[in-house]
This record gives C-alpha cells, sequence and structure tokens, in this order.
C-alpha cells in the first residue's frame, strides 16, 4: 500500500442488480485506475442486510465480469485486505468505535429518530435525517449521563466550523457539518456500523487512494474526512461524479423502468455496446460505439467528463 500505486474501488449495495447508471460509475472508477497503472478493488456493502436481495451480490459480479471490468482484489478473488464484504468485518469497525469513545471523540445516544425529528427544526439532509440536536453529547468535564434501558447509538462529536476539500470533478468544497447535520451516528443503536464510519475504515484498511462515485454522495464526504482524522488515518482524495438520470429527470431505479444488467444480457445486447453507449455519456466516445472497456483506457480524460447529471431516457 505504500508504493506510491494509485489504488481505486468499486463497492456496490447488493440491494439489487445493476443498471445502467451504477455500471457507468463502476466503469470510470476502473478506468481512472487503469490508465494510471493502478490496482482495482471490488468490495461488497452489504451492512443494511433488509434491504439486501437474495442472490444480488453474485449477479452483480457477473454482471461487471460480463460488461468487460476486471479487479486485482475482492469477494471473489481475495487479496491481502480481506475480507470484502462488510459484514464480515465488524470488528473493524467495532474496534475503531472503541478507539473513538476512548479519546472521548464519540458518545452513546439513546435519541430515536422521531425524538430528534421532534426536537430539531432543520430540513432533512441525507440519509441522517434532521440536524442532530446535541441532546446527549456529554457536557466538558460532566459525569456520563444516564442512559437507561434502550440500546444507545454511538455518534461522532462533531466540531463547529467549515469541513473542506479540493474535489478532483467538483473542484472545492465546503460543508459546515455541525451546522447542518451535528454530531452524526457512527453505529446504530442495534450494534451496526453506519455508513460513514465502515467505508471510511475499509478504505483506509484496503488503501485506497481514489475514491470515485456519484455525487450523490458528495455531501457525506466532509462527514467521513471527519472520521479520517479523528481515528488518525489518511484520507483518499475524492471524485465525485454527476449521476446518469431516467425519465422526467429522476434517478435510475427499478421502479422508474431502469433496465437491470442481467436484463440486458439476457436480451441479447451486445456488453460492447452497452460500454460504449455509458463511454459516450461520459464524453469518452462517439454515440454509436462499441468498445470495450480496456479500450477506452487509452480514452481516459477527466477533463471530458460532464458537469451536470445527464438524462439516458
Amino acid at each position: 500500500m505504500g508504493d506510491g500505486k494509485k489504488r481505486g474501488r468499486y463497492a456496490p449495495t447488493p440491494s439489487g442488480d445493476l443498471h445502467l447508471g451504477n455500471c457507468r460509475t463502476a466503469l470510470l472508477a476502473w478506468l481512472s485506475v487503469r490508465a494510471a497503472g493502478g490496482a482495482f478493488v471490488l468490495r461488497m456493502e452489504d451492512l443494511d442486510k433488509p434491504r439486501e436481495k437474495p442472490g444480488a451480490a453474485q449477479r452483480i459480479l457477473e454482471s461487471l465480469r460480463w460488461l468487460g471490468l476486471d479487479w486485482d482484489e475482492g469477494p471473489d478473488v481475495g487479496g491481502p485486505h480481506g475480507p470484502y464484504v462488510q459484514s464480515e468485518r465488524g470488528h473493524h469497525y467495532d474496534d475503531a468505535i472503541e478507539r473513538l469513545l476512548a479519546k472521548g471523540a464519540a458518545f452513546s445516544c439513546i435519541c430515536s429518530r422521531a425524538e430528534v425529528a421532534a426536537a430539531s427544526s432543520a430540513p432533512h439532509l441525507g440519509e441522517d435525517g434532521p440536524r442532530y440536536p446535541g441532546t446527549c453529547r456529554p457536557a466538558p468535564d460532566a459525569a456520563p449521563k444516564q442512559l437507561g434501558r434502550r440500546a444507545p447509538s454511538i455518534r461522532l462529536i462533531v466540531p463547529p466550523g467549515l469541513e473542506g476539500f479540493d474535489d478532483l470533478h467538483r473542484g472545492p468544497q465546503r460543508l459546515d457539518v455541525q451546522a447542518e447535520v451535528g454530531d452524526f451516528v457512527i453505529r446504530r443503536a442495534d450494534g451496526v456500523a453506519a455508513y460513514q464510519l465502515a467505508v471510511t475504515v475499509d478504505d483506509a484498511a484496503m488503501g485506497i487512494t481514489e475514491v470515485l462515485r456519484g455525487d450523490d454522495l458528495l455531501s457525506s464526504t466532509p462527514r467521513q474526512l471527519l472520521l479520517y482524522r479523528a481515528l488518525g488515518l489518511e484520507a483518499p482524495s475524492f471524485f465525485h461524479v454527476p449521476l446518469l438520470l431516467g425519465e422526467g429527470g429522476a434517478r435510475l431505479a427499478k421502479r422508474n423502468g431502469a433496465r437491470s444488467l442481467p436484463e440486458l444480457r439476457a436480451a441479447g445486447e451486445d456488453p460492447r455496446a452497452i460500454c460504449g453507449h455509458l463511454a459516450s455519456l461520459s464524453g469518452l466516445a462517439e454515440w454509436g460505439a462499441r468498445l470495450t472497456p480496456a479500450e477506452l483506457i487509452t480514452r481516459w480524460d477527466p477533463a471530458r467528463l460532464p458537469r451536470l447529471a445527464t438524462c439516458i431516457a
């Protein structure tokens, strides 16, 4: 991990089959790494078990390979930084949380989502809901609060002020996490690590140097940077790309008619045509091109990527 080689990753959630939007992100992450001669990691982010669909993880791997992508490390090929399935990495998250609690950078909280919403006048923000008002946050030098019998979640203590980074595609980004989100959950009350903590711990442990992902996760990055700093970990660079949208500007999803990769494959579609289509939507090929991912490596040029979301319907 210390050889200066670029290391990127794609980390899908097995809540369903891949569609063109997912695959475009995977393709761009793969191209960015392969064009630099780096290593590509595939990680399955399956912590949200109620949303997981039977067989989805295996179909994701098959779809990516059918499209022409490969990876150097992953759940099916192994590697030195495994396991590459988040549900098998719980001890890593528990260790990180214990470190944060021991240094006073995190605290236990018994507030439910409904209680946070009732106590907050802030608008909804992403997956964490309304801003946390600090109800259970310990005061400096105060005795620990009695939490009662309700199972607590764990929250990170977020300092005031702007958290910034320079996105490789979107440029300078700034967010006051305390003002917009507050102290955010890093382990849920059911004992499962929250996304923000898990992805931070995993990317650091796997030596990821570049995170290329959809810009729907742009607001998550400042929170992850706070975690990198609190844990004393080196943060990767971030590269957020605009989403592909469906009819009416809606996000691509099965519920609004987006065809999945297994459906396209079963219909006899040429994976080279699909790859060429994704490349053309990304400014890397002409319309109607039929190309493999390997043939796109020499065409990789981040400056050609679109700045705004693209409607493909």
